[in-house]
């Protein structure tokens, strides 16, 4: 029989699979049997027995708990779809999850009723505020949690505290704000009766572990191993998954000698090979990477979701429509297979966002052109490619009932000597989305003067076709007639 260490080890890790089952919507088997298992490891010895013959129907459960596939809904654009729009199309392609970057009251307002599951997001710069005081985090809650977790309203299933707050570029800026601001934040969520059903969760950068080598040797930065011990205890005991973001394309963007099909999911002529395993996938190499690292603070089993990952179409030499296709494509079709990963075969991540649902032209373009075309959908919910999203629901459908501009355009005054252009562009371009006249972009090649009609126009239409904003000193000239190289009356589009 047992002895009681082993009794109180094996009651540990039962409830350990218990509180990790609470973050699959779609175990209900598995939790059920959890459970089971649990009142027969509270009770005698004798019942530890067949709380061991069922753990092996948990394990099977867990073993085939399916990835879900959901999105990021950004909004940094100006010219943002209505959110009943969005919610209706996330619904019309039947996308169950999505993410945001904060908690805007008109986007939580179209989500009320839709049953897609959310997870709000509080920015970094709030950090400070709700890791210092419990009536901050309190009224954080009220206001953005509490208040749409009505019959009718938001099903709200995670709250993300800050948005890769770890990120090296900040120099630890963050560092020390995230788990005090967890702490209260979960304090404030059991004052509201809501800690058993929202899980606070931190999406952190790959950056924030590394290996010299191969996915085995994978640690957490030296700097951060103590946060990250204390982090994952925290969302281990509260049933959260760590959350990363993991872009493949990054690494072929920033890296001259970086194997491109390695990037993707077809297989590739540089595979790693770590002692027994082989790696043909950047993807299944980063997250094996973490899994490491977790294993070496004391948390292998922790479960991993992903929080961002996609590949741009735009704005670099490998980002285009054809890439993103088959980086999307592969991705979702080897998370869906439940393959996992050589560290853990047969467990694929909880959940995973694609990054991102629509462009958002007003990005910061400091990492890179390609940041404001990370969409599977243009600004205006037209599905940019083909893509299944495993869902069920075949190809993608595109928005109905976007609310577009009237047909009218800026373009170059072709009676006008344009040699004075130069400085009218760089302001057209300071405020509109020009990246995809330099290189990398789709609209490179249309010569001197479609450069400028796109500069102008995408000005023209950020301005809502203010007839003011299309003067640049007599240059500019509206016109109704759809020019051959701007296919739309929003954003100057080639075609």
């Amino acid at each position: 029989p047992p002895t009681s260490l082993e009794s109180r080890t094996i009651a540990h890790s039962l409830r350990l699979h218990k509180s990790l089952l609470q973050i699959h919507s779609n175990a209900a088997c598995a939790l059920e049997i959890a459970i089971k298992i649990e009142s027969l490891v509270d009770m005698a010895a004798p019942n530890l027995a067949k709380a061991l013959f069922w753990g092996f129907f948990l394990e099977r459960c867990i073993l085939f708990v399916d990835s879900a596939v959901g999105v990021n809904w950004g909004t940094l654009s100006s010219h943002k779809l209505p959110p009943s729009v969005v919610v209706d199309l996330m619904r019309e392609n039947k996308i169950g999850k999505v993410k945001l970057f904060d908690a805007d009251p008109e986007v939580l307002w179209a989500l009320r009723g839709s049953g897609i599951e959310v997870m709000v997001g509080i920015p970094n710069d709030l950090l400070a505020a709700v890791a210092s005081s419990v009536a901050a985090s309190d009224q954080w809650v009220g206001q953005n949690v509490s208040r749409y977790m009505v019959k009718g309203g938001v099903d709200i299933r995670y709250v993300a505290v800050g948005n890769e707050p770890f990120l090296t570029n900040y120099q630890g800026r963050y560092q020390s704000l995230v788990l005090p601001a967890m702490l209260n934040l979960q304090q404030s969520l059991a004052r509201a009766n809501l800690a058993g059903y929202i899980k606070l969760v931190v999406p952190c950068n790959a950056d924030a572990y590394q290996s010299a080598s191969v996915p085995s040797q994978g640690a957490f930065r030296p700097e951060l191993t103590q946060i990250m011990t204390q982090l994952v205890s925290f969302l281990n005991s509260n049933g959260s998954p760590f959350v990363v973001n993991i872009y493949p394309f990054l690494s072929l963007y920033q890296s001259a000698d970086f194997p491109q099909d390695y990037a993707f999911f077809e297989g590739s002529s540089h595979p790693v090979v770590d002692g027994q395993n082989v790696y043909y996938n950047a993807f299944d190499g980063n997250f094996d990477t973490l899994v490491a690292a977790l294993s070496k603070i004391g948390y292998g089993q922790m479960p991993i979701a992903i929080g961002e990952v996609g590949w741009p179409t735009e704005g670099a030499p490998s980002a285009n429509l054809s890439a993103a296709r088959a980086f999307n494509q592969g991705l979702i079709s080897h998370v869906l297979s439940n393959k996992g990963t050589p560290l853990r075969p047969g467990i694929p991540p909880v959940d995973i966002y694609l990054f991102s649902l629509l462009d958002e032209e007003q990005k910061n373009i400091l990492p890179g052109n390609f940041e404001r075309h990370w969409g599977l959908y243009s600004f205006d919910g037209q599905a940019k490619y083909p893509l299944n999203l495993g869902l069920g629901n075949g190809w993608l459908k595109n928005a109905r009932n976007v609310p577009y501009l009237p047909s009218r355009w800026c373009i170059a005054n072709p009676s006008q000597d344009l040699t004075s252009v130069t400085n009218h562009m760089k302001l057209a371009c300071s405020f509109a989305d020009c990246t995809t006249l330099y290189y990398g972009g789709s609209c490179n090649m249309i010569g001197e003067k479609g450069n400028i009609s796109y500069a102008f126009n995408s000005y023209y239409q950020l301005q809502k076709q203010d007839s003011k904003s299309c003067d640049f000193d007599g240059l500019g000239i509206v016109t109704f007639l759809d020019p051959s190289n701007i296919a739309s009356s929003s954003p100057g589009r080639c075609q």
